[in-house]
């Protein structure tokens, strides 16, 4: 597996809009793996992304993923590093978010993970094809989310991790 992913999804948003979906609470909460992310936005400044109520209740920490801002330049570009707490034996890698208007008025959006020296966390971010098997979609699903949210107001899956609780339980 490469030792970088590259994803990209076109969204019918500004770029102010994706920033804000990646950047704020009021957004993350309705993609992906929900729950609040709190970014300090100067560089060396903190990450985390706070389990949802629903991940708690499946035995996930209270923050499942932390970092470092590295670099913040709203709403075009944003550099950090991302490290899942549950993966111990891995540093965190380095998430550049760049964000670019189309000349057709919607914004490309473009997620490279470094993930270099990162064999468990790269398996786990590619992602699946039944993102409620095994741990979720990965880049790929929580980007449809954030584009879904951005262009719907409505979340991608309604309801996701009541399914998997209820699936494991």
């Amino acid at each position: 597996m490469s030792e970088t992913q590259i994803h990209r999804i076109f969204i019918d948003a500004t770029p102010e809009k994706v920033w804000q979906a990646i950047t704020t609470p009021e957004f993350s909460r309705l993609y992906g793996y929900t729950g609040d992310v709190s970014y300090d936005l100067t560089p060396g400044g903190h990450y985390e992304h706070r389990a949802s109520a629903e991940m708690l209740s499946m035995g996930m920490p209270e923050v499942v993923v932390t970092g470092e801002v590295l670099e913040s330049d709203p709403p075009r570009r944003l550099v950090q590093t991302w490290g899942p707490v549950w993966i111990e034996d891995e540093e965190p890698g380095t998430l550049t978010w760049d964000i670019e208007p189309t000349a057709d008025g919607a914004t490309r959006l473009t997620l490279t993970h470094d993930l270099t020296g990162r064999p468990t966390t790269a398996e786990q971010v590619a992602g699946n094809p039944d993102p409620m098997a095994d741990g979720g979609g990965g880049w790929p699903w929580v980007l449809s989310g954030i584009k879904t949210v951005l262009e719907t107001g409505e979340p991608m899956e309604s309801g996701v991790w009541e399914r998997q609780a209820s699936a494991t339980s």
